[in-house]
């Protein structure tokens, strides 16, 4: 779990203070959920300037921190996630993101680079689909009443 202790000790390794701003906005962000969108985090800290927001979550990008994730309806969003490459399954109903990992895409990149020969610098892929948890919720309200007849 990400706490604001441990971005602070991310922060300072890589010689960035935590300013007064930056604490307010990591603790904004850490109470916002499990993704959340740049507006949200503007309106949730009114005391920190829209330009301030934008340069922070640039630096926590940079820093692999939190990660952007592009929605199913185009929005961009952010996430604290593992610093370690990843993609995204999106669920399209509830909005749910998870975090994989594929050696496959990283071979599928390895192979784009070789037959075009681009030096491929960075990609992204976002799944989108229905998560577990949305598909039982449809499957048990289309299941028939027990009892019911026909």
């Amino acid at each position: 779990m990400t706490t604001a202790d441990a971005l602070e000790r991310t922060l300072a390794r890589s010689g960035y203070r935590l300013t007064t701003p930056r604490r307010a906005l990591l603790e904004v962000m850490l109470g916002l959920g499990d993704h959340f969108a740049a507006d949200d985090v503007v309106e949730a800290a009114p005391g920190v300037g829209r330009a301030t927001v934008f340069r922070t979550l640039r630096l926590l990008q940079d820093l692999d921190v939190v990660c952007q994730v592009v929605l199913d309806d185009g929005r961009a969003a952010y996430r604290f996630g593992a610093a370690d490459h990843h993609h995204h399954l999106v669920c399209s109903d509830c909005g749910a993101v998870s975090d994989f990992a594929s050696g496959d895409v990283e071979e599928l990149m390895a192979g784009i680079a070789q037959r075009t020969g681009y030096q491929i610098e960075a990609h992204r892929l976002e799944v989108y689909g229905r998560c577990g948890a949305c598909q039982a919720k449809d499957a048990h309200e289309r299941a028939p009443l027990a009892g019911a007849t026909a």
